[in-house]
């Protein structure tokens, strides 16, 4: 089934993206350490020139997932949207958290080699903190202890939301004078799930997938769906109308693929390649 970013996301994302000035890409720095496998240079150059010439605001938007982690110096937080009434124990909770923390870390693995930061890639590890869950109903989440943040009947699209107030969608400043936990307590992200959805969606605020797929998925080595849109956070394409020269299968290109291929792995290392500068690296 096609995996796509919604059209609520491509307004956000317009709206945010008007907040920026375009900017040149910037220049490549002399040092950097760049060696794809052979068969793979050609396909990764066409894939960025593909980005360069149809993302509106490649170099000048600020809130990919990079951004993110940059900002925070090495952490990624989240907030649980729960669009379903099915309840959740403390102990699904902790599988959910869990799951989602080895699914992020799929990515951020790209990052290594010999377990040190290719390219100059700062951290060796990121840490995944689960900060919040929205609800409906507060009778919906069977757990009474202080773990998590909890907010009720918070909606937005027709969904609960963790307080604005608190996610960096919102305070793309990096400050959060109005979250009641301040930074500790703010959410880069939310993982949005919401039951009888098929495929999912992915974007700079999270991503959003069928409750009950990732649910059923807990014990699974690759929860596909969500891979697929985190790597959208972190900007990877999608590739409905079009194919690389020479691959064919790979996670991006819906249905292709169950898990981070090679291929994944070097357009994600050259999307941090044309952006770590913005960070001094």
């Amino acid at each position: 089934m096609k995996r796509r970013r919604g059209t609520a996301l491509l307004a956000a994302v317009a709206a945010t993206v008007s907040m920026f000035s375009m900017v040149s890409a910037p220049a490549a720095n002399a040092a950097d350490q760049w060696n794809p496998p052979a068969n793979l240079v050609r396909p990764i150059d066409e894939v960025w020139r593909h980005v360069e010439t149809t993302y509106p605001n490649l170099y000048g938007f600020r809130n990919y997932g990079w951004d993110q982690i940059m900002a925070n110096r090495g952490y990624i937080n989240y907030c649980v949207r729960w669009d379903s009434n099915q309840p959740v124990t403390a102990a699904l909770r902790d599988r959910i958290h869990a799951a989602l923390a080895r699914q992020f870390k799929k990515w951020m693995d790209v990052q290594l080699e010999n377990g040190q930061g290719y390219n100059n890639w700062p951290y060796r590890e990121v840490p995944l903190k689960v900060v919040g869950w929205a609800v409906r109903n507060r009778s919906t989440l069977q757990w009474s202890d202080s773990s998590v943040d909890i907010y009720v009947g918070n909606i937005n699209e027709n969904a609960p939301q963790c307080a604005p107030e608190c996610g960096r969608f919102f305070n793309q400043s990096g400050n959060y004078p109005r979250c009641p936990g301040g930074v500790a307590r703010h959410y880069d992200m939310s993982l949005w799930l919401t039951a009888g959805l098929g495929g999912g969606f992915g974007g700079d605020w999270g991503q959003r997938i069928g409750s009950e797929y990732y649910v059923n998925s807990l014990n699974n080595d690759n929860i596909h769906i969500l891979l697929h849109e985190i790597g959208h956070s972190f900007g990877l394409d999608d590739f409905y109308d079009w194919t690389p020269t020479g691959v064919c299968c790979f996670l991006m290109k819906a249905g292709s693929a169950a898990q981070i291929t090679e291929f994944d792995k070097w357009m994600f290392r050259d999307f941090w390649r044309h952006l770590k500068s913005r960070y001094g690296y």
